[in-house]
């Protein structure tokens, strides 16, 4: 097994982002335990796919478990599962709001816990969170309160976090991005996404992906919100 490889656990990773994740942490010669509701078998014995709902603290205990059973550790967990649904305020349903929460906070704090408690008994680990520039940026033609509800709580509690582990061994950070390129986004809505950042133009997952990994690298950066996101949390 080789104590020394390290291991990332990557949520949301069968598409977009966590995909792109998924193979930025492999290129690193990181083992990764990758998990989605729609997550598929990996031929790479390096890839373990643990399928289910990252709400339901059943799966964390999975995830968490199996990681440490197959890898024997965990150094890294990137919170990268997440529901957005853009609509105005007194539109949102009952089902939006419980699904949101449910992803957003609860996802995040049940495999967080578990995690933490594995890195905090190795006295190493670092914990990202992916959340949205949105939080710092509102933007009346993106109107989205229940992402910066949740996202704007994962950037407070990253902070919280980082600080309560400083003297540990576990660095916590979080990447903020704008609108990227990812399946979620069809064409034709390109043209419009692009005019929301100042720098003219969409991210790209490779960008989320170094943004990431320079975290990973950085051992003096902890309680960090990097803004991933065209110039669009420094104005307009």
């Amino acid at each position: 097994m080789g104590a020394e490889q390290k291991v990332a656990i990557i949520t949301g990773a069968s598409q977009g982002i966590g995909e792109a994740l998924v193979k930025g942490y492999r290129d690193r010669n990181f083992r990764v335990v990758a998990t989605s509701r729609s997550i598929k078998p990996s031929s790479d014995p390096d890839i373990l796919a643990v399928a289910g709902d990252i709400a339901d603290p059943k799966t964390a205990q999975r995830v968490v478990s199996q990681a440490v059973e197959r890898f024997g550790r965990i150094d890294t967990l990137v919170n990268n599962a997440g529901i957005f649904i853009a609509k105005p305020f007194t539109d949102y349903t009952a089902e939006d709001y419980d699904g949101i929460l449910s992803t957003n906070l609860n996802g995040f704090f049940h495999i967080t816990q578990r995690a933490a408690r594995q890195m905090l008994k190795q006295g190493s680990g670092h914990i990202v969170q992916i959340t949205t520039s949105l939080v710092d940026h509102a933007n009346s033609n993106v109107p989205s309160v229940l992402a910066s509800l949740t996202k704007g709580g994962l950037n407070a509690a990253t902070k919280s976090l980082a600080i309560e582990f400083a003297g540990k061994g576990v660095r916590v950070n979080a990447v903020a991005p704008g609108v990227i390129k990812t399946p979620m986004h069809g064409p034709e809505t390109h043209e419009f996404l692009a005019k929301l950042h100042p720098v003219g133009r969409m991210g790209e997952m490779r960008d989320i992906v170094d943004a990431v990994l320079y975290l990973e690298d950085a051992a003096f950066v902890t309680g960090e919100i990097l803004h991933v996101d065209g110039g669009q949390s420094a104005g307009h």
